[in-house]
Parts: C-alpha cells; sequence; structure tokens
C-alpha cells in the first residue's frame, strides 16, 4: 500500500474527526452534506494542502487523532455556541481591521510625499 500524499493524509484525518463532531452534536448528516463539508474545508484551505503534498506531510499519528477525538468529546455546548458566534464576528473584525491598515498605508504614503515634496523643493 503506498503511502497517502500528503493532501490525502489531511482528508482522511478530517473525514475522521468530522464524524466525531457530527456524533458529539448529534447530526445526521447526507453523503452530499459530507461532500458539501469537505468541499469547504478543501477550497478554505487548498493553499495549505498543496505546501503538505510537496513538503510529504506524513499521515497523522493514530495517539495524535486519538487526543483530538478527545478533545471533540470535551466540548461544551457553551464552547460550541461560542465558537459558532466566532466566526461572523472574526469576518468583520478582519474587514474593519483591513480599512484601518488602509487607512495607516495611505497615512504613511502621504507622510512620505510631503517628506519628499520638503527634501526636493527646500522645504522649510
Amino acid at each position: 500500500m503506498t503511502e497517502p500524499t500528503g493532501r490525502e493524509a489531511l482528508l482522511i484525518a478530517f473525514d475522521r474527526l468530522f464524524d466525531r463532531a457530527a456524533t458529539k452534536l448529534r447530526l445526521e448528516c447526507s453523503d452530499k452534506e459530507r461532500a458539501e463539508a469537505k468541499k469547504y474545508f478543501t477550497d478554505r484551505y487548498d493553499e495549505a494542502l498543496k505546501v503538505l503534498d510537496k513538503a510529504e506531510f506524513p499521515p497523522i499519528a493514530e495517539p495524535s487523532l486519538n487526543r483530538m477525538e478527545e478533545a471533540i468529546d470535551g466540548l461544551s455546548p457553551a464552547f460550541l455556541a461560542a465558537h459558532l458566534a466566532t466566526g461572523p464576528l472574526a469576518v468583520h473584525v478582519q474587514e474593519f481591521l483591513r480599512q484601518v491598515a488602509l487607512h495607516a498605508a495611505e497615512q504613511r504614503m502621504v507622510e512620505h510625499m510631503v517628506g519628499q515634496a520638503d527634501t526636493a523643493y527646500g522645504g522649510n
């Protein structure tokens, strides 16, 4: 049997952890819903999955997968609700931080241009 690629190794782990999380949440997912979840994961982490293939990422060791499954088992309903609430807020905060960074970059550019004008044209 050949060793799975880095992408395959991570997707095998994803399937296992997805099943554990679905069991924890008492969710029944159709094959189509599972496929959609996996596609969401692969779309979101496509660049990382490509790197894992090039880096010859090894399969995740059984003890590590067991610890990850145990971590899922130990999650409280409040933690899960907080995690779900965090997603939309994180997107909002990221957008705000992009605007702040853009404003700061614009301000630095103006200050730089003023500095150049002062130097090139004698300034005060």
